[in-house]
């Protein structure tokens, strides 16, 4: 591994403080001595939900403990003590109250995350990453022999399973692999090296296409935008639903692979195991590409606090499948998203028109489509996972994209958290609405992880 030791982090560090320069405030003087709020076209407006909402006239979606007459100069000087939140557990519903920090707005830390407002992605990506990897070493410290044969039973399992539904797949397609040393290689680099600098740069992107690059909320006049959008108009709620559903995609995974431990196929080959179970282990032939000699292992894969039997359900392809359908959905902003009409002559009175997509549209779901085709036959190629864990993955994926709202039952916990270390985090709303005028409907898909195409 050697120096892959060292140049592994630093490029995932480079990309987390490479996506907080591009998504930087630049229109907001971190070091200005009137820090008045002034909301920026280009990052994230400090004001948070119950403040945006005030300056709206539906009093449903108010959520200050403010009297709704008090002017923004005063709430700068007079800002209340709580504010209020909704909790909703399985159709149970609570309005709790937690701490306001927007009083907190003007110490350091906070000015600082209006100017770099990124540091606050970096920073749930580092708590939902890190929180993942010391489950994952827990479950890998705490391991018993017990433990290695469950993993190897259940695996015999999953291949006993695929040849009765006819998918048993992994060998053909690994030995195909094989016969082609060049692409072997690269196939064990993505593997390697590509699931979480391409999740990193995944987030950078779309927060920039979502966030950075649309219109914050602002009391305009007949509903007009300052300016034409050129980010996605699904704004800054989609890009926290998909954080959240790769967050609720970790929970669900560490969930599944502590109960039910299975054995990734490349170690089905050891030589040390006895009796029947090792010989028809054996006898598949499964043959570790990645850590075995001229292989391409990771840093991430292969320290001691990594758990090996973890391969049920695979989150390569269900980050993958996440990111691939987020691009092939995401809606694109109105001069980028216009179809063109093609006719076909199928006679010499008639022709066949055809609606196709823009070519921003083509891209988006050429590169959808093709990523996480490529991350499947990566995990498949080098025996690192079976079909059905790929399956299993797409599934997490699927009930994450649909469940990701429960955490914003978090919310309260994350103020009182924000209050201790006295930091006001900046939020944002946008002005988008589409072309009936419901802004309202587009809150709530985007809230729920949804798309409007």
């Amino acid at each position: 591994m050697g120096a892959g030791a060292f140049v592994e982090p630093l490029v995932v560090v480079s990309l987390l403080f490479g996506g907080t320069f591009v998504n930087r405030n630049t229109q907001y003087r971190l070091f200005n001595r009137q820090r008045t709020s002034s909301p920026s076209p280009r990052s994230p407006s400090p004001s948070s939900d119950y403040l945006s909402s005030s300056s709206h006239s539906s009093p449903r979606h108010s959520t200050s403990l403010l009297d709704s007459h008090h002017s923004t100069s005063l709430l700068a000087h007079q800002e209340p003590h709580w504010r209020k939140r909704k909790v909703n557990i399985l159709g149970w519903r609570k309005e709790t109250v937690s701490p306001n920090t927007k009083r907190f707005e003007d110490y350091f830390l906070s000015r600082l995350l209006k100017k770099f407002p990124f540091l606050v992605e970096a920073w749930y990506w580092a708590l939902i990453y890190w929180v993942y990897q010391l489950g994952r070493a827990f479950t890998a410290i705490t391991l018993v022999e017990s433990t290695v044969d469950v993993a190897r039973s259940h695996a015999l399992q999953i291949i006993h399973l695929e040849q009765r539904l006819h998918i048993f797949l992994e060998l053909p397609i690994q030995h195909w692999f094989l016969q082609h040393p060049i692409l072997m290689h690269w196939t064990n680099r993505i593997y390697s090296f590509i699931h979480i600098p391409g999740t990193i740069l995944f987030l950078v992107w779309l927060f920039y296409y979502t966030t950075t690059l649309t219109p914050s909320s602002l009391p305009l006049p007949n509903n007009k935008p300052t300016r034409e959008a050129i980010g996605s108009p699904a704004g800054p709620k989609l890009y926290a639903a998909r954080r959240r559903t790769m967050a609720v995609c970790n929970l669900l995974a560490f969930i599944v692979f502590t109960l039910w431990p299975c054995m990734p196929p490349r170690l089905l080959s050891d030589p040390k195991v006895p009796g029947t179970v090792g010989r028809e282990s054996r006898s598949y032939g499964f043959v570790d590409t990645v850590h075995g000699k001229g292989g391409e292992s990771s840093v991430w894969t292969t320290n001691k606090w990594c758990n090996q039997y973890a391969a049920m359900p695979s989150l390569h392809f269900g980050y993958s499948l996440l990111i691939g359908l987020t691009i092939m959905s995401i809606p694109l902003a109105p001069q980028h998203s216009k179809s063109s009409v093609l006719a076909i002559p199928f006679c010499k009175t008639r022709s066949w028109r055809m609606r196709v997509p823009s070519s921003r549209r083509m891209v988006c779901l050429a590169l959808g489509a093709a990523y996480p085709t490529i991350i499947l036959l990566a995990i498949i190629a080098t025996a690192n996972h079976f079909v059905l864990d790929a399956v299993a993955g797409a599934i997490v994926c699927a009930t994450a994209w649909n469940g990701n709202r429960m955490l914003l039952n978090l919310l309260p916990v994350e103020d009182y958290f924000l209050w201790c270390v006295r930091i006001h985090k900046p939020e944002r709303r946008t002005r988008f609405v589409d072309a009936h005028g419901d802004e309202e409907k587009r809150e709530r898909v985007y809230a729920k992880g949804g798309f409007i195409v």
